[in-house]
């Protein structure tokens, strides 16, 4: 039985929306997620309830759980033995599983919905790894010489010099170390599955082969049908070109991963990170087996190295007028996190997508004549709504002969930095209309035919 807003009700678990599975659907009715967050493994911090009160007070309902130790103040899955000081990985620590329990039941209480990555790839290599509990220097449940584990791993993770990634029976069949890793990834299905608001990715931008990935998704969704309940699985790859072969483990397989993770095209910019996102799109229909694609992490902030804060703004907008099912602003310093500037553009986005039925539209720059690159992004319902995303004001024609020449067309814009609407306007329908931002900066406008 699944929780639904802090009650024991039943419910429909989030799943692909039957009527189209682009997008998600939770109880039954569809959902599009938008998030932002001040960090990933937000079970881990204090200040929780303020965060999610702050997210959802903005329109926001979507965050991310990595499964990480490695920041100030973060406690480890196991406990310490007190007689030597080393972790006992057949020992949970209360204190972390109750930080995960909360979290679940918070988010689920605000219908907050929560992607988990099991293995937060980053707490495995380098100085994180120096202190990770499944270290073999850490615990006192098996020797290097046992587990075949280093004790130091010096390179990044793109190297994919830990074995603790080769683990499973297709790879090293190491089943000393994952009979933990299985004890651990059950611990966390035993408070997740009661839930029915999570989704799941297996790690955070991997580079290690899909023998790994594969294992933990079956082993994820084989635990779920042995409770009788439905998951969503994906895995998300480290190269920052969706066309890299990698990507194809999640896109070729729909049997085993249910939604495709494409957070590594948010490195993109401009139109290239349009045109990427819509020729994955393209894939999917093509493929005849459509699916979410979700978008879990957005970089871009002046503070940070993956672009600026316009590039994570853009975005963030392209996604939702992409036809995405999903979109979160990456936590500082490299994305914008739920700043002002993130609550405001949060904030505009849920006003223009809950005007537009997004879950009937779909992306079309098709409509729009002397665009530049960049210059727009349209999504419509043909005939019947339309939604213009300008990133620096702009001045384009909209196809609207599908409205038929005895509609008026009302018009009106949104200023996203304001997350205020505009006076709205009225036209006669013609074949196409004139859009000319009110003035440079972020600007949204929708266009609604009234017969």
């Amino acid at each position: 039985m699944f929780l639904v807003s802090g009650c024991g009700g039943p419910s429909a678990p989030i799943q692909p929306f039957a009527q189209n599975p682009f997008y998600w659907s939770y109880d039954g009715r569809p959902v599009l997620l938008i998030g932002g967050s001040v960090e990933d493994n937000l079970f881990q911090i204090t200040g929780i309830e303020e965060q999610l009160d702050l997210l959802q007070s903005v329109g926001g309902n979507y965050v991310r759980c990595t499964m990480s130790s490695r920041d100030k103040g973060n406690v480890w899955p196991f406990q310490k033995d007190p007689a030597t000081g080393l972790y006992d990985l057949d020992e949970p620590n209360p204190e972390y599983w109750s930080r995960f329990s909360r979290f679940l039941e918070l988010t689920a209480r605000g219908n907050i919905f929560v992607q988990i990555e099991l293995w937060a790839t980053f707490d495995y290599y380098r100085d994180v790894w120096d202190v990770n509990p499944f270290n073999p220097k850490n615990n006192i449940n098996y020797s290097a010489a046992e587990s075949g584990l280093p004790t130091r791993v010096t390179t990044h993770p793109t190297r994919t010099e830990n074995p603790f990634f080769r683990s499973v029976p297709a790879e090293d069949d190491n089943t000393i170390v994952l009979q933990y890793q299985e004890q651990f990834v059950n611990q966390l299905l035993s408070y997740s599955l009661e839930y029915g608001h999570v989704l799941y990715c297996m790690d955070n931008e991997t580079s290690v082969t899909p023998e790994w990935g594969a294992y933990w998704a079956s082993f994820v969704r084989n635990r779920a049908a042995e409770e009788g309940v439905t998951v969503q699985t994906t895995e998300m790859w480290d190269p920052w070109d969706l066309s890299h072969p990698m990507h194809d483990n999640t896109f070729d397989h729909p049997e085993l991963y249910t939604f495709v993770d494409i957070s590594q095209n948010n490195h993109q910019r401009g139109q290239t990170h349009w045109d990427n996102a819509q020729a994955q799109r393209q894939r999917v229909i093509d493929s005849g087996d459509i699916r979410p694609l979700n978008n879990v992490k957005v970089y871009g902030a002046d503070t940070g190295r993956y672009g600026t804060d316009r590039d994570g703004i853009e975005r963030m907008w392209r996604n939702m007028f992409g036809g995405l099912a999903a979109t979160r602003f990456h936590r500082p310093t490299s994305g914008l996190g739920l700043n002002a500037t993130a609550q405001a553009n949060i904030r505009s986005l849920r006003m223009i997508t809950d005007s537009v039925n997004v879950f009937q539209a779909g992306p079309h720059n098709d409509l729009l004549s002397q665009r530049a690159d960049n210059e727009a992004y349209c999504m419509a319902v043909p005939g019947r709504s339309y939604a213009i995303f300008f990133p620096e004001g702009g001045d384009v024609w909209l196809d609207v002969s599908g409205t038929g020449p005895e509609a008026r067309l009302v018009i009106q814009w949104l200023d996203i930095p304001a997350s205020q609407w505009q006076e709205a306007t009225e036209t006669e329908g013609d074949s196409r209309i004139r859009l000319q931002a009110p003035a440079r900066g972020f600007w949204a406008v929708k266009i609604r035919a009234v017969q």
